[in-house]
């Protein structure tokens, strides 16, 4: 059996509570090497893991002894290091968002191409069971045209689960460039273009800073998005909640109305034009609280890419298509305009 050698670079919460328990559980990866500029978090992680500790990305991807690796750094590195490892021949699968412009994004895209190497992001939403179930029932026209939607992730904040609190680089725009809407946002613009099957192309936004003094990213957003067939909605991204997370959407047709994740028991609940409601039990979303999906599969999803040799289920350019979204949001509030999300990029002149 071939045997995928990973190593992970940035030894964080996301690294420690998703990244290496879900390689840990993959009988076809083996953990060979962590890397945190944190030198004693490195050593910790290492131990923990039966790896080589890395203080030095570089290092890490010289060394030849990975045949993949997980970037779970702050936003600012997601670009240099994952391109840095798919020139190196390594695999990558980033965390969102994927990078900081499109630019940066694009040059991730021509990385993975040139290389011939694995570019997969980790957006999570698209694997979670009531998810996968409501953009069936949306397809098979189950809830007929799609009329309308709403979106929302939120909850008190990465303080409450990052390793370095209210030091987190989460919270300083120069290492996450991006904040809710970074976190909690571009999760939800790419869940809606899975479940939707298209596009959005036109964004409206308010982004701003209200419940975290300490921040100098944005804590709360609110967006209104239109779609290439021209269904409007609303999402919600926010670091404000002090109560329990939401991570909720509903999507509003002809003939019912979908509820995902907005149940204690039931994740996904249709109501029918006609009264008749069907409730779908099918297991709790992941989340920072107890109790939630302890497999993302973002980890199977990728491995398996490696493995039989095929595109990610999440690739560089979904990535880039969600990433668009957040970043036309985030002009669309300094411009006070509605802004597209077209994902032109310029080629640098010759």
């Amino acid at each position: 059996m071939k045997i995928v050698k990973v190593g992970i670079i940035g030894c964080g919460s996301i690294a420690q509570h998703r990244h290496l328990p879900e390689y840990k559980m993959n009988k076809e990866v083996e953990i060979v090497a962590v890397c945190d500029i944190n030198e004693q978090r490195a050593i910790e992680v290492a131990e923990q893991y039966d790896a080589k500790a890395y203080i030095n990305y570089e290092e890490l991807l010289a060394s030849g002894t990975v045949d993949a690796v997980s970037v779970c750094t702050p936003n600012y590195l997601h670009a240099p290091i994952s391109i840095a490892a798919l020139k190196s021949g390594v695999h990558v699968l980033c965390e969102k968002p994927m990078a900081t412009s499109k630019e940066e994004a694009h040059a991730m895209i021509q990385a993975s191409k040139e290389s011939s190497k694995k570019l997969m992001i980790g957006h999570n939403q698209r694997f979670v069971s009531s998810h996968q179930k409501a953009r069936q029932l949306i397809e098979n026209g189950e809830i007929g045209k799609v009329y309308s939607f709403r979106t929302a992730f939120g909850h008190g904040g990465p303080e409450q689960w990052s390793v370095d609190g209210k030091e987190s680089w989460f919270f300083k725009k120069d290492e996450a460039f991006i904040g809710a809407m970074g976190d909690l946002g571009v999760h939800k613009t790419d869940l809606l273009r899975y479940l939707l099957g298209e596009e959005i192309v036109e964004v409206g936004a308010f982004v701003q800073t209200s419940a975290k003094d300490f921040a100098s990213v944005d804590d709360n957003a609110v967006c209104v998005l239109k779609t290439e067939s021209g269904t409007i909605g609303t999402l919600a991204a926010s670091w404000a909640y002090v109560g329990k997370e939401d991570n909720s959407t509903i999507i509003y047709g002809e003939k019912g109305i979908i509820h995902l994740e907005d149940h204690p028991t039931y994740s996904l609940i249709v109501q029918y034009a006609t009264g008749e409601v069907v409730n779908y039990e099918l297991g709790k979303i992941q989340s920072n609280d107890e109790g939630g999906q302890s497999n993302t599969h973002v980890i199977e999803e990728f491995v398996s890419a490696i493995l039989e040799d095929k595109d990610p289920t999440v690739s560089g350019e979904e990535g880039a298509k969600s990433l668009s979204v957040i970043l036309a949001a985030l002009e669309s509030h300094e411009s006070k305009q509605i802004v597209s999300t077209v994902l032109e990029i310029k080629e640098p002149a010759v």
